[in-house]
């Protein structure tokens, strides 16, 4: 048996869409089978999208490797057995018929992990995609459709003093980022 303080970053590859269901099928066969000295953690990398439905603003997390389940593990013995038997998983990322798992290279795990923690931390701070003098357009409120020029940007509320013209004379408004586009 292999060190257990030896533990490889492995792909598992899952049926796409069921990415979450497998991390959870797994954890509990490791848990159900005392195996949780050879697996540290079970892995979906995701993402956190912004998505628009109807004018609200929504957080999703998207899986960012479709079809990927990520697992720290020391693959001794039946382990890799006991994964590939759980349902939705197809097999290892890189295994050769009937050959052992291929770990991944430090530098791939640093690059997904690290894609992982860079996606948490941009989501919070999205830099501000106008600049004063910008001409945009109103794609959402009682003023959609019309185009405006902004005059400021208020960075902490995510607002913009836009002026826009109706009926022939400029009237200042106050629209979130997610209101205009630029033209």
């Amino acid at each position: 048996m292999a060190d257990v303080k030896d533990k490889n970053w492995y792909v598992v590859r899952a049926v796409s869409g069921q990415e979450n269901k497998v991390k959870e099928y797994i954890e509990r066969e490791i848990a159900h089978n005392n195996l949780e000295d050879y697996i540290d953690q079970v892995l979906v990398p995701t993402e956190k999208v912004i998505q628009i439905r109807n004018g609200k603003k929504v957080n999703k997390e998207r899986v960012y490797f479709p079809g990927y389940v990520m697992v720290q593990a020391n693959l001794g013995g039946e382990i890799p057995h006991i994964i590939k038997s759980i349902n939705g998983v197809i097999g290892f990322l890189g295994e050769t018929k009937g050959g052992d798992p291929v770990p991944l290279r430090k530098s791939e795990v640093n690059r997904m992990l690290g894609k992982v923690d860079e996606l948490s931390v941009k989501a919070d701070n999205v830099a501000i995609p106008f600049t004063i003098g910008e001409t945009i357009k109103v794609i959402d409120g009682p003023f959609n459709g019309f185009n405006g020029t902004v005059e400021k940007i208020n960075e902490e509320k995510r607002k913009l003093e836009v002026m826009v013209k109706i009926f022939g004379r400029k009237t200042p408004l106050e629209l979130s980022y997610m209101q205009v586009e630029k033209v």
